[in-house]
């Protein structure tokens, strides 16, 4: 067993540590516990989970493909899985500014046999099968420290401490982190994991992948008039409010009880530093075929996300010295289809065949690096599925009707191109503010649209307020030397919580940065064009706790 790396820390061992209590590091742990049952062996693993309780950060459309379930826990129906709402009806629609013209519905975004669900009550009940089976589960702990051996390959991770005041003093109530030591390391963060970036440069990850591409889902849940719901409904959208040259579109799930799920996505990739994707989703309520919906309704509840857009060629290794990468931390979301639950916990699955011999093996040193695992990833359906559609996301680089035409030859035509084309960093994308036009937007009516704050206010968004900032600034000038003036200081409007603001003080420019309404999106450090902003998690069950997302 390592040696504790901090001696006022206390060291708990484990054979595999999972970080992330999502789909994905649910599914591993679940597997991985029925493998061991299966071979009559004994497997001792736990799953962090850095939100107050299971599924208070998980936020997804979402419909979900059971596949994947379907192989995990056949029996998922009698088991009580929150899986109410069966996908009735698929609508396709192209957006003008004032019309909706109705389009045929890609192949990939057919929804016969799926549902409509919350993701966060799905995770909840995927914790209560894992707890079930034996599996140990620390909500409200987050892994803060990757922690390496001598020879630097992974030893496990440490969690963040607690009772550190906004000077970097320790409180009254501090409380040191806690170091897990494990064979393997299971990252399981979702879209662009703390760790998981780091790992990913300290291995050279992608050194033979293009740079991951990203999008920003904002979505609000509403109740709307009984009048106005259909059950099983499900409409996508694409075209205004976004111009042709940027990736974007929108979502409404009618679930049970007159409630809908309503969201849009910008792609990060964007280059107008004026745009705001907040701002374009509530501008993208106000089209007639979308606020016919909502008049006379309630929003209930909103949130807001990075996903994962690179798709196949973005993939990283997916292995490292004591660990590897699964779900969404890695890259699996299947664009075209707007779904990626499923190919996450299929990842897991995958992940868990491969680690069961691995962490058995009695020579098995700290720090061995499981192989195996991308071995049988390439030979699962996930690969298949991710190489077919891999050049449809990037095609829009070229902007909306060439991709839209390009899609069409691939998924209608069946014409499956020979290449793969490139994708680029979205940080690397923004023009200069001086060569760019404004945006104005519309105020909010606070009846069909809304500010920042009050949105926040519904994703009940807590951090402790006597803490170190969790949004560290790489070189505190950059944002009023470098992004003010020559980018408007997009972190303004590219943050969907109300971050980030530049105020005068004294006559002078100043960065403001409050940290207490972050939501977790990870947008800033995506999208940050001085790639200033690194963030880190803040302590234990801070941030968002989502209900019913």
């Amino acid at each position: 067993m390592p040696q504790s790396i901090r001696a006022d820390r206390e060291v708990m061992e484990y054979d595999v540590v999972i970080i992330g209590a999502g789909p994905a590091g649910l599914s591993c742990a679940i597997k991985l516990k029925q493998l061991a049952e299966e071979k009559g062996t004994n497997i001792e693993l736990c799953v962090l989970e850095k939100g107050s309780e299971v599924g208070s950060h998980s936020m997804s459309g979402a419909v979900f493909e059971t596949r994947a379930l379907d192989e995990l826990i056949p029996d998922w129906k009698d088991k009580g899985a929150p899986l109410n709402t069966l996908a009735k009806k698929d609508k396709f629609l192209f957006l003008t500014e004032k019309k909706a013209r109705g389009m045929v519905t890609p192949p990939q975004m057919h929804n016969k046999g799926n549902y409509i669900i919350s993701l966060g009550s799905l995770t909840k009940w995927l914790a209560g099968q894992a707890e079930q089976l034996g599996v140990e589960i620390f909500p409200g702990f987050a892994a803060a420290e990757v922690l390496y051996n001598e020879q630097g390959a992974v030893i496990g991770i440490a969690t963040g401490d607690m009772g550190i005041g906004k000077d970097g003093e320790k409180l009254p109530s501090f409380e040191p982190g806690v170091e897990i030591h494990a064979k393997q390391t299971v990252l399981a963060e979702g879209c662009h994991g703390s760790l998981t970036k780091t790992l990913i440069n300290k291995f050279d990850l992608r050194k033979d992948s293009d740079p991951q591409t990203y999008g920003l889902g904002i979505k609000e849940v509403w109740e709307i008039t009984p009048q106005q719901h259909q059950e099983g409904l499900i409409v996508h959208t694409v075209g205004w409010p976004m111009d042709k040259n940027t990736y974007g579109g929108s979502w409404m799930y009618h679930m049970e009880d007159n409630k809908i799920s309503l969201g849009f996505v910008v792609g990060l990739d964007y280059s107008n530093p004026y745009l705001s994707p907040f701002e374009e989703m509530q501008r993208f309520k106000l089209h007639p075929a979308i606020r016919k919906y909502l008049e006379g309704g309630r929003r209930i509840s909103y949130g807001a996300r990075a996903l994962v857009e690179g798709g196949f060629q973005s993939l990283p290794k997916l292995t490292f010295p004591g660990g590897l990468l699964i779900g969404d931390t890695a890259g699996f979301l299947n664009v075209p289809k707007i779904k990626g639950n499923h190919t996450a916990m299929k990842s897991g699955m995958v992940a868990a065949e491969a680690l069961i011999d691995l962490v058995g093996s009695s020579d098995l040193e700290f720090g061995g690096e499981c192989e195996e695992y991308a071995h049988n990833l390439k030979k699962s359906w996930i690969w298949k599925e991710l190489y077919k559609v891999r050049n449809i996301r990037p095609g829009f680089h070229k902007g909306l009707w060439f991709g839209i035409v390009h899609a069409a030859f691939q998924t209608f035509g069946g014409w499956m191109l020979p290449y793969t084309m490139k994708n680029h960093a979205d940080h690397a994308q923004l023009n200069k503010a001086e060569d760019s036009e404004k945006i104005e937007y519309p105020k909010p009516d606070n009846v069909l649209t809304f500010d920042r704050l009050s949105s926040v206010q519904l994703s009940n968004t807590f951090h402790e307020e006597n803490q170190p900032a969790h949004l560290k600034l790489v070189d505190p000038s950059v944002p009023v030397d470098t992004n003010l003036p020559q980018y408007a200081e997009p972190a303004q409007r590219y943050c969907p919580a109300g971050v980030y603001e530049v105020i005068q003080e004294q006559g002078q420019d100043k960065f403001v940065i409050n940290a207490q309404n972050c939501v977790h999106c990870k947008t800033c450090d995506i999208k940050d064009p001085s790639q200033n902003i690194n963030w880190t998690v803040p302590e234990g069950g801070g941030g968002p706790n989502y209900s019913g997302m």
